[in-house]
């Protein structure tokens, strides 16, 4: 093995390194039962950061103009807890977020119906702490998502 096989290996992560010695995973919510690809599979990484993205401009947007009164260093704090609230009302009731429904995307749980608004809140709690959301397997699932029994599927 060359330098460029070692760095291409170590940048391209462990579960690159592992299929390319053989191990077979899959392809991500194959375990969960759900399809490959199109309505239905696992949500792409990119549209839920941007969904999360769109989330938490809307959170902040809300905080400033109707919390702190146009204080941008008091909003921060506020907008975490909008999107709680936003969070746990729009997955409990509807399944996604106004970000989520721009990209395409809804919440299940994993047998494929509504998440119960239990699960709502806890997953939304562990997802306003970040570093839950930061952390997946290999189903490309958060913590947050695998400790509410959650998936986030494309809906087109």
């Amino acid at each position: 093995m060359d330098n460029r096989q070692a760095i291409g290996s170590w940048l391209s992560g462990p579960r690159a390194a592992a299929e390319e010695m053989g191990a077979d995973f899959g392809y991500r919510g194959e375990r969960l039962g759900l399809p490959e690809e199109g309505p239905g599979s696992v949500a792409p990484l990119g549209r839920r950061f941007g969904a999360l993205f769109i989330d938490w401009s809307l959170c902040m947007l809300i905080a400033y103009g109707l919390i702190t009164g146009g204080d941008w260093s008091a909003s921060g704090n506020w907008a975490l807890g909008v999107l709680f609230v936003l969070g746990v009302l729009t997955v409990g009731t509807v399944g996604a977020t106004p970000g989520k429904r721009l990209l395409g995307l809804r919440v299940i749980a994993e047998d494929g119906r509504r998440l119960g608004f239990g699960r709502v809140v806890v997953r939304t709690a562990l997802l306003c702490l970040a570093v839950p959301a930061l952390v997946w397997d290999r189903d490309g699932r958060g913590l947050h998502d695998r400790l509410a029994r959650a998936v986030q599927v494309r809906t087109h």
